[in-house]
């Protein structure tokens, strides 16, 4: 970047004052940011925040997905979803994906590849997300995770395009993990 666009960038970068929070519990904080955007207007803006969360899209040698097909009350609806969920304080995104992979599904996974990192709404949530794509999965056992019960299968990649046009893929993390491996075999 030349000194040129990096000053306009900081012209154009909104101030942060303060934050204080509103509520907060084990899994989210909703606060309010005491900004002032570049037109000059001070304001205060809710910011929910989220910990890390790691997902983990598990393939295997004939082309198929391992995936969960779950009931989310909190949108009334069942879906598609890469195992997945929140990263533990002491533990890496990919330790995080791995344990998940395992505790969701009994599955085992060998190899983990990082595909990306990303925010699903950063203009108001800070929920940092990062995927991962895995080989080599051995059924270890059964789910150990009572609460995340659901339907397990491997999932057909080919199948994948129809499920997210019929809007049976649930969420960002699972929705840019499996179109990231998509998008990468067509590029």
């Amino acid at each position: 970047m030349t000194p040129e666009a990096g000053r306009q960038c900081d012209e154009l970068r909104t101030k942060v004052y303060g934050e204080r929070s509103l509520y907060e519990s084990k899994w989210v904080r909703l606060n309010l940011v005491d900004i002032e955007p570049p037109d000059g207007r001070r304001f205060e803006h809710h910011v929910v925040r989220l910990q890390t969360c790691a997902f983990a899209a598990v393939l295997d040698d004939d082309d198929r997905v391992l995936m969960l097909w779950r009931y989310r009350f909190a949108t009334d609806e069942w879906g598609w979803e890469l195992p997945g969920g929140i990263v533990d304080p002491d533990e890496s995104a990919e330790a995080a994906a791995r344990r998940e992979v395992e505790e969701e599904t009994g599955w085992r996974v060998d190899q983990l590849e990082h595909l990306t990192s990303f925010q699903p709404m950063s203009g108001m949530v800070d929920t940092p997300h990062v995927l991962f794509a895995g080989r080599g999965a051995v059924q270890v056992g059964e789910p150990s995770d009572a609460e995340e019960a659901a339907v397990i299968d491997w999932v057909p990649m080919s199948s994948v395009l129809e499920l997210v046009r019929k809007g049976e893929v649930l969420g960002s993390g699972s929705l840019v993990g499996l179109l990231y491996l998509l998008a990468r075999r067509a590029g």
